[in-house]
């Protein structure tokens, strides 16, 4: 079946990438020709683990492509995924225009298409309910060719997103055409091999399962991180208390780790929108507001617990950071926890120098020589006062102890993942601050 996807974005590529790996012929579509020309050379604009892999082996058999025109593309296609951006306005609601842009260019782009043919249009992009209703109708405005509108949002966690797609828990199909469905039930026939995992749902519920998803998962995080400073407060350990918790099934273990607060593209950007939503519809969404909010708290208490530990002030100081991008696995730092930590520093008057086993050129980009960037984690310790676990990498979660002693200007470390070895920290003599447990100094 052929598929087109407009916006080679982190949705979109993975999204063609892996259709293309069901056997489908895709092709990607994006106005910028610079992104496109290195996908043609199987360069990958951002980082994602398997992904390049995916990508190279899918055009070597010619079932993906990429290209600038989506007049090419669209005419032939079965379905068409909508992949664009929907970015944050200042007042929180999300912003269609080039959801909007992109179905008017489709509709356009229909005319030439065979005249009883039949194209499904779908919203992959995460967008508030009502969304299909202003793309049929931008649609309509440019074609009288067959089509309907379905929403198919996307579950993809960054760090893990080809197996999200290829291996999903669960397919979300929201469609009111019974033909709208069978198509897109036979697009996903690659993941049905043991087990129906597709849902069919009303195209308003399809949209709104998505912000419920998200507004979930950050109510847990935010949910234990606000626990963890009543357990700093009577001496509890709130690593105890997930594990405690996590246990009972009806809760589960997942999304229950006290840290330094989400950052990332979607929990934050989607909780804002259906805040927003519940505002507009005057239904006040208290919880969602109170996660939000929670969370920007919860992103600066590393950096005020530096603050503290120094007396107030950092001037003469020079503070370390391990981890940079929002998650593991991932080069993305939009609205990452450690951007608020290095702010911070900076305004305190410290010297900051970071570590990121990928991330280090976005942040270069955005922040420029305001901090230094090291090419090694021991690196950005030497010589600092304090050192700071913002990011869980794999490399970073079993530090040398000794290693640090000798390279550290002073013994302090913030571990802001609870994934340090706490009590061989306070033996190396190490200060050692963890989120949410009892403050161990060094003997």
């Amino acid at each position: 079946m052929r598929i087109t996807i407009v916006g080679t974005g982190y949705v979109g590529l993975v999204t063609g990438a892996g259709f293309a790996e069901f056997g489908h012929h895709v092709t990607c579509v994006d106005v910028d020709a610079k992104r496109i020309e290195m996908l043609r050379q199987n360069e990958m604009p951002f980082h994602e683990p398997g992904l390049p892999e995916l990508v190279r082996r899918n055009t070597m058999h010619g079932r993906l492509d990429f290209t600038t025109s989506l007049r090419e593309a669209v005419p032939g296609s079965a379905a068409v995924f909508i992949a664009v951006g929907t970015p944050s306005r200042e007042d929180g609601s999300a912003d269609l225009k080039y959801v909007l842009e992109a179905a008017r260019d489709i509709g356009r782009a229909l005319q030439a298409a065979p005249a009883d043919g039949y194209t499904v249009i779908v919203t992959k992009s995460t967008v508030p309910v009502g969304t299909a209703d202003k793309v049929r109708a931008a649609v309509e405005a440019e074609t009288k060719h067959a089509f309907a509108v379905a929403s198919n949002p996307e579950f993809l966690k960054e760090g893990d997103a080809v197996n999200d797609f290829l291996k999903p828990a669960r397919v979300i199909v929201g469609a009111d055409e019974p033909r709208a469905v069978d198509l897109l039930r036979e697009l996903y026939r690659g993941i049905m091999r043991t087990t129906d995992r597709i849902q069919v749902m009303s195209v308003r519920s399809a949209e709104l399962t998505k912000y419920a998803a998200n507004a979930m998962l950050a109510t847990r995080i935010s949910f234990m991180n606000e626990l963890a400073a009543i357990c700093e407060t009577v001496g509890a350990d709130i690593e105890s208390i997930r594990k405690g918790i996590g246990s009972d099934p009806r809760i589960g273990p997942k999304f229950l780790f006290a840290g330094a607060g989400y950052g990332g593209s979607c929990f934050g950007k989607d909780l804002r929108a259906l805040a927003y939503l519940g505002r507009e519809l005057d239904v006040p969404l208290q919880v969602v507001n109170a996660v939000d909010r929670a969370n920007e708290r919860q992103k600066r208490l590393l950096g005020e617990r530096v603050i503290k530990h120094f007396g107030g002030h950092l001037d003469g100081k020079r503070i370390g950071i391990w981890g940079l991008a929002f998650k593991p696995e991932t080069d993305d730092i939009r609205e990452a926890p450690a951007l608020s930590l290095i702010e911070q520093l900076l305004a305190a008057g410290a010297t900051v120098v970071g570590y990121d086993p990928v991330a280090g050129p976005n942040v270069h980009a955005l922040l420029g020589d305001r901090i230094e960037l090291a090419t090694d984690p021991y690196a950005a310790a030497h010589n600092v006062d304090a050192l700071v676990l913002v990011t869980e990498w794999h490399e970073l979660r079993q530090p040398d102890l000794a290693r640090l002693a000798t390279t550290m200007r002073a013994k302090v470390l913030v571990d802001g993942r609870n994934v340090w070895p706490r009590e061989a920290a306070v033996a190396a003599g190490f200060t050692y601050y963890g989120i949410g447990r009892p403050l161990v100094e060094r003997r």
